[in-house]
């Protein structure tokens, strides 16, 4: 039986080159990317290979592939690094008007388009020096809250989430968009137009829905559904000049701007309003960096839930 090596033996600063390696699937690339010469990475990914008695990458042709471990551990390495950074990043005592740090956070380009937008914003008048990092979201995100514990959190609604804590933002409704010339609605929009014409969804699956498609389907509205576009800023590009309708949140009508040759229409139904938040795992609960994060967005939050009952 081997005995694997103690982590007391291993030079941490593998784990930088292993994940240039496993983005770049290249030596030149990966060493570019970190400012260091071919042959210091070469001897980093033989450190590696003997660490793991794996080749790692397989040279295919003009180019090299992950095996299959190396595969494995593409999905672990980035969520690994974070954590390491964020060890060795922390201080004893910070301030926003000093600290570097980029917070990491998940969400649609809905909520990137206004609260994260605003978010930024707050932050820069404060703290200059910190940056954000926002990524879409998927639904194995959403599924698994766990991966959670290597970011900052997840901006998603209500309905998505219920084991991780919150910090509650602001509350959207919903707006029913169509093609300025439809033959059939004209000002206005009734159900028998929502069960009569095509639509185009931003998501349709388990985790990833709206909650107003949602409410359609329980209300025994059957939406015919032709296209489905996982963004809600592309969403009025796939209405215009057709017969097809879709639902956006209000908050983003505004940001979407280029609705000409759009209605936008009021539900026909009482439509549940979108309760945003920020999600975040309990592992940053005693972070006093994050914890200023969060009062950033609250703010955001509440400057947009003033706009939007203005």
């Amino acid at each position: 039986m081997t005995t694997p090596p103690l982590i007391s033996r291993l030079d941490l600063n593998l784990i930088v080159a292993l994940d240039a390696l496993l983005t770049e699937r290249n030596v030149t690339r990966a060493a570019e990317s970190l400012g260091l010469s071919q042959p210091a990475l070469s001897a980093s990914l033989a450190k590696l290979r003997r660490h793991f008695n794996d080749p790692l990458l397989v040279r295919t042709g003009n180019s090299s592939e992950l095996t299959p471990l190396a595969q494995r551990l593409a999905a672990h390495v980035p969520a690994a690094l974070d954590s390491f950074r964020r060890i060795f990043e922390s201080q004893a005592e910070w301030t926003p008007e000093t600290s570097q740090r980029e917070f990491r956070i998940y969400g649609s380009d809905y909520a990137f388009a206004t609260v994260g937008r605003l978010a930024s914003r707050i932050a820069h008048r404060s703290a200059p020096g910190v940056k954000f990092r926002f990524e879409l979201h998927t639904p194995s995100i959403v599924e698994d809250s766990a991966q959670l514990r290597a970011s900052d959190g997840i901006l998603i609604p209500h309905g998505h989430l219920d084991d991780l804590r919150h910090t509650d933002l602001w509350t959207d409704g919903w707006v029913v968009l169509a093609d300025a010339a439809h033959p059939t609605i004209h000002g206005s929009v009734t159900l028998d137009d929502l069960r009569d014409n095509l639509w185009v969804f931003t998501y349709q699956s388990r985790s990833a829905f709206t909650s107003a498609n949602k409410q359609l389907e329980a209300m025994g509205v059957e939406p015919r559904v032709d296209t489905v576009v996982a963004s809600f800023l592309a969403l009025p590009h796939f209405i215009r000049g057709t017969t097809r309708l879709g639902m956006i949140q209000a908050g983003i009508v505004g940001e979407a701007g280029r609705l000409d040759g759009l209605q936008t229409l009021r539900p026909p139904f009482d439509a549940a309003p979108v309760a945003n938040a920020l999600w975040w795992h309990p592992i940053h609960a005693n972070d006093p960096e994050h914890e200023w994060m969060r009062s950033i967005f609250a703010q955001a939050g509440q400057e947009l839930g003033t706009a939007v009952g203005a």
